[in-house]
């Protein structure tokens, strides 16, 4: 099997395998609570402590400890139109401890047993825009857990100034994609789809304490409530709803890597190959600056969820389609693709079509859709929303050293999908690979200060 991407004509090679699976759908609180210890309903009736989404992003911090983000809250149930169905919930990470296990009896050759053990809300220490909800028949945006020098961030799709792009930093709208955790384990970045943008977090306490601005025209001149109405409303930029999708941090904790889940509104529009370009910001974190702007050419997916780095040029691409559990139908295309952005064109400047021809090359590393049939797990039973990636703590298995990748869904808070209970629960899949595996790749782990472990065993206990 090869792909031709970009102007690379490359093998398929991974052999990666299924090493566990499990679900998290409940809490100390109970069943569908997580540890916020947020009270009463949201706009649209929903517990404001709702557990729920929590693949839309994954981060491995150390020992059994994951971080998570759910996207902006449940909005996957029509009640308002106007804004998007969107409500006030506030975006949170979701700190969770896997008990990952070898497998004594029958089945997969290791077990986790995920247990959720802190929820941490967003919020900024400067003042944010809410909207008054008027025009579209409910409550201020404004959460009522907001204090002098804690405002909350909300999923609300009317929290943005008009009168601005969605650039501003000062918007209180957020929809958390993917996080990733700072090599001292003191901090952590979120990528949103609003902005887009990526911000940084204090990890102890949630507070937002620094802005990365992607590059110009990745924002919309002209935010709004819907995604038809910005669309409509807007030439250029990200396409509503499918903004900074996807973020790395290499190895050595220096530079970002994200990635817009869909072309822009201007490389769709101009047709040909650029309708399949993603735009990808390379980002020095000590400066702040993005310092090259790539090309990523999409396959067979209709878009991308998400992105890990293998070591500080390869990274791993989470490509898929839409369809599976949680959506009525049967998954397609969930697959992983290996990047390379060594000697990689800056299409900064570039239009779509003329990008797409010196996009980076890649290759397929895994077919999830594949291996979960190989074990058993068929099409309609594969989460729609594969969307979060980590790699995570190595596993020894028959002698030899295994490296673990960690893939979870965004199940859209629908544990009960079409009514049945438990139907379209929070999981997540472990898979194992070898440097065999990775076709002359090495695969480097993140560098961990001294304080990142210190970290998790005085606030995770």
């Amino acid at each position: 099997m090869a792909l031709v991407c970009g102007s690379a004509l490359m093998p398929a090679q991974a052999q990666v395998s299924l090493l566990a699976k499990g679900t998290l759908t409940s809490s100390a609180a109970g069943p569908y609570k997580d540890l916020s210890g947020l009270n009463g309903t949201l706009e649209n009736g929903v517990p404001a402590n709702l557990l729920g989404g929590l693949g839309s992003g994954i981060a491995y911090a150390s020992g059994d400890t994951f971080l998570s983000v759910p996207d902006r809250g449940p909005n996957a149930v029509s009640y308002n139109s106007a804004i998007d169905d969107t409500a006030s919930y506030i975006p949170r990470v979701q700190t969770i401890r896997m008990n990952l296990e070898k497998n004594t009896g029958t089945g997969l050759p290791f077990t986790i047993s995920p247990k959720l053990v802190d929820t941490t809300l967003l919020a900024s220490p400067l003042p944010l825009v809410y909207g008054d909800g008027t025009a579209y028949g409910v409550p201020s945006g404004r959460p009522k857990q907001n204090t002098f020098l804690r405002n909350y961030f909300t999923g609300r799709s009317d929290n943005f100034d008009p009168n601005r792009s969605s650039g501003d930093v000062r918007d209180a709208r957020l929809d958390p994609e993917s996080i990733r955790l700072s090599n001292d384990g003191l901090t952590y970045f979120i990528s949103d789809e609003y902005g887009p943008y990526v911000y940084q977090f204090l990890r102890g306490s949630g507070e937002r304490i620094r802005t990365f601005n992607p590059p110009n025209g990745f924002d919309v001149a002209h935010p709004a409530t819907t995604t038809d109405s910005e669309l409509a409303a807007n030439s250029t930029g990200r396409v509503p709803n499918k903004g900074m999708e996807g973020l790395a941090i290499t190895p050595d904790g220096r530079k970002l890597l994200g990635i817009l889940q869909t072309a822009t509104i201007e490389d769709s529009n101009a047709g040909g190959a650029g309708a399949n370009l993603l735009r990808m910001a390379l980002i020095d974190i000590a400066s702040g600056r993005t310092v090259h702007e790539y090309g990523y050419l999409l396959t067979t997916g209709s878009g991308v969820s998400d992105i890990v780095a293998l070591n500080d040029h390869e990274f791993l691409v989470d490509e898929r389609d839409g369809k599976g559990l949680g959506d009525g139908s049967k998954a397609k295309i969930k697959q992983l693709f290996k990047i390379d952005i060594d000697n990689a064109t800056d299409i900064t400047g570039m239009d779509g079509n003329t990008a797409a021809t010196v996009a980076v090359p890649k290759t397929l590393f895994l077919d999830i859709v594949k291996v979960l049939g190989d074990n058993g797990i068929i099409p309609a039973q594969v989460p729609a929303k594969l969307e979060g990636l980590a790699f995570g703590p190595d596993v020894k298995q028959n002698g030899r050293t295994v490296h673990t990748l960690w893939v979870a869904n965004d199940n859209d808070f629908l544990q009960d999908y079409g009514g049945v209970a438990g139907s379209n629960p929070n999981q997540f899949f472990v898979f194992g690979f070898t440097e065999s595996d990775l076709a002359g790749s090495q695969y480097v782990p993140q560098g961990k200060g001294g304080l990142r472990g210190l970290f998790d065993d005085l606030f995770n206990r």
